[in-house]
């Protein structure tokens, strides 16, 4: 005996495609909201590590300084310009928590750290005329946790991009764009750290 296949009656067939007219927007959307926070959340984390690099090389400063001072007749008008370029660093550093996603934030933030490091790349150039600093020990340990610290901040401001790349990626691929859309500046699109003008590496300390 055949069965017979009774025809789907119009409401169940109109009922199934509200529900998936409903249920696979929402799956989508849920989706590419988590994909958004797990891509800013990594953005989030590397630039602490940016933060971190730099903020370190802000504490060798003032002991650099203070070897520097007091190991010889040191010019003075050297000393003072890494300490003012220092003190510009910290400034841009303790209000940089927006230049994540705020160009101009972070240009500011760059210039003020590449100006410290061009300002100390000149401090170690002079020493070279002080032989005697290289005579002691904890100048000597000071130079080499700066040349580490360096070489830490170029590693890190490239890994900043490669996070920020991987979110603006996804951020600006459709349909995640026009989710994104949705929510205003929580998903808004990620900087970039730019080489500055002539040098397309790290400031390099000469030793």
């Amino acid at each position: 005996m055949l069965l017979s296949i009774r025809p789907m009656k119009p409401i169940w067939i109109v009922v199934l495609v509200v529900l998936a007219a409903v249920v696979l927007p929402v799956g989508c959307g849920a989706s590419s909201y988590n994909k958004l926070v797990s891509l800013d959340q990594g953005v989030q984390a590397q630039w602490a590590q940016v933060e971190n690099v730099y903020q370190r090389r802000l504490d060798l400063v003032p002991n650099l300084v203070a070897t520097v001072k007091g190991a010889a007749a040191f010019e003075k008008d050297t000393l003072t310009a890494v300490t003012e370029a220092r003190s510009r660093a910290a400034q841009v550093t303790t209000a940089s928590q927006s230049a994540p996603t705020d160009p101009a934030a972070l240009q500011r933030f760059q210039s003020a750290q590449d100006q410290l490091g061009a300002t100390l790349s000149r401090l170690m150039v002079t020493v070279e005329r002080y032989p005697e600093l290289h005579a002691t020990q904890n100048f000597r340990d000071l130079q080499a946790q700066l040349e580490g610290t360096e070489n830490r901040i170029a590693v890190e401001r490239m890994r900043f991009n490669e996070t920020a790349q991987a979110f603006n990626t996804t951020r600006d691929s459709f349909p995640t764009n026009v989710f994104a859309g949705f929510f205003g500046s929580r998903f808004q699109e990620k900087a970039y750290f730019r080489a500055a003008p002539g040098g397309e590496t790290a400031p390099k300390v000469q030793f």
